[in-house]
């Protein structure tokens, strides 16, 4: 019987999200009175699923064998490509499923108090029970494509509860550079399952495995290194390290579970669930193990120069995940796994414990240590971050600015005087060419229509219906502008695609 509840298990955080996004578009749970429907409603959705995962532990100890791949349907099927809704519980999945159930019913339990009278309380147990799917969805499922979901959802989260407050620029600036970086992760995972796709025709996690024993090296590389990539960027390692540093403007339980405890050990997991795929490529290993050293020296020296709990705490975590990369790269994947959920746990718990911790506390903040004082160049660049902000800027933002200045360009120079030009009503210009000219036409009379047919002969009553419409376009165009709304055109973007 458990078996058959398992999709449940990711499913329910995902319907008690978009629940209380229902009942507050229409008032029905807004305000402090709507926060006890709120709670109950997540922590129901969460307590369920750790109660159904609890219940395929115990059948899986009485067994003595964990449930493996399990099939519950068929999604998409197009010629001889099938997607299959499918849920791996082998030993790492059911371990690491029922620790994400787990941190994110507390977390969320938590958050009822921490966030009380809060003004987007509503918002926050929305975005934390996507984010509790999500997470489920990523270490339970079976096949490459509904991890990616889970992978695009968790992203979607992050950047709403990064930019929490909203009408702050910091907290936006943070949230679109974490987003924008984390897009670059799942380019890499969109490639990586076009691969899959196109070498081995599916993508459940046994047919990927089996089937990169028949690639050659550099086509196991080159899938192996599209993942390796999506990993470094979902747990904030090097070079993508910066962002997970700016991350911290969200509320103190969001950054427990996303970035102290859970998401970003979403890499790793995923190199844990990958592991017959990096012993193809064993020239991997090596860069790996630099990357995860990189990772670790970067996390240890920043934490040094931090003066606040939560940012030592990020740049501790940092520091800790390029550990597990190390031991990835070492080939000591069960180490690697033991160490994900011991730190999991524990950091969870200190991120919970920073708000009190601070208000108990009467010392002042830790010196930095005199070793690193003396080092001033090594001082200043911890203090920097080593500049991989800049860094990333001179590389990618401003050429991008620059190609996005002379596409700009080319359209006004080039493009407009093919097609031709035309004015407002009011001042219809000459259009130039075949196709500037017919615009012209057409303009002249779209005009008359307008001003004879259509607002003489309407009445005040139209033109009042047009300024109507008008006033709320604007309005729409108001709340879009607004990061929360974000989602809603990411989710549609989704849809559309899967």
């Amino acid at each position: 019987m458990p078996l058959k509840l398992i999709p449940l298990i990711p499913l329910l955080p995902l319907l008690a999200a978009l629940w209380i996004a229902i009942g507050y578009a229409f008032g029905g749970n807004r305000g402090e009175v709507g926060e006890r429907q709120t709670s109950h409603l997540a922590l129901f959705a969460s307590g369920m699923s750790l109660l159904i995962i609890l219940a395929v532990d115990v059948m899986a100890l009485v067994d003595g064998t964990a449930p493996g791949q399990l099939l519950v349907g068929e999604w998409l099927a197009v010629g001889s490509f099938v997607l299959n809704i499918s849920f791996t519980l082998d030993t790492l999945g059911l371990a690491m499923t029922t620790l994400v159930a787990l941190i994110a019913f507390l977390t969320l339990r938590f958050s009822v108090n921490y966030m009380h009278r809060e003004a987007g309380f509503q918002r926050f147990f929305m975005v934390m029970s996507l984010f509790s799917g999500a997470m489920l969805l990523i270490v339970s499922a079976g096949n490459a494509a509904l991890m990616f979901i889970g992978w695009e959802l968790a992203g979607v989260s992050s950047y709403l509860l990064i930019a929490y407050l909203f009408d702050r620029p910091t907290a936006t600036a943070s949230a679109t550079r974490a987003f924008i970086t984390n897009r670059v992760g799942d380019a890499a995972f969109i490639l990586a399952l076009f691969l899959t796709i196109t070498w081995f025709g599916g993508v459940e996690w046994p047919d990927l495995l089996q089937g990169v024993t028949r690639l050659d090296g550099l086509g196991a590389g080159l899938l192996a290194g599209a993942f390796l990539i999506a990993a470094l960027a979902k747990s904030a390692q090097f070079p993508f390290a910066p962002w997970i540093g700016r991350a911290l403007e969200g509320p103190t339980p969001s950054s427990a579970i996303f970035y102290g405890s859970l998401m970003v050990h979403a890499g790793v997991y995923l190199l844990l669930r990958l592991a017959p795929l990096l012993e193809q490529v064993p020239a991997l290993s090596p860069l790996i193990i630099i990357i995860g050293l990189l990772s670790t020296l970067y996390g240890w020296l920043g934490a040094q120069v931090q003066s606040d709990v939560k940012s030592s705490l990020i740049f501790a975590t940092t520091a800790q995940v390029g550990l597990m990369f190390i031991t990835i790269g070492l080939g000591w994947y069960e180490v690697a796994a033991l160490h994900l959920m011991a730190h999991a746990s524990w950091r969870a718990l200190q991120f919970l414990s920073a708000p009190s911790i601070l208000v108990q506390s009467e010392k002042p903040p830790r010196a930095v240590a005199a070793w690193l004082r003396r080092q001033r160049w090594l001082y200043h660049a911890s203090l920097q971050r080593f500049w991989l902000d800049d860094v990333s800027d001179a590389l990618l933002l401003r050429p991008t600015e620059s190609l996005a200045r002379e596409v700009e360009h080319f359209d006004s120079a080039v493009v407009n005087r093919v097609v031709g030009h035309v004015q407002s009503h009011s001042e219809i210009g000459t259009g130039r060419g075949v196709a500037g000219r017919a615009m012209e036409w057409l303009a002249i009379r779209l005009e008359w229509l307008e001003e004879n047919l259509i607002l003489r002969s309407g009445g005040e009553g139209l033109i009042g219906l047009i300024s109507r419409i008008g006033s709320q376009a604007q309005a729409i165009e108001k709340l879009l502008e607004r990061p929360r709304y974000l989602w809603l055109m990411i989710m549609a973007t989704l849809v559309v695609i899967i």
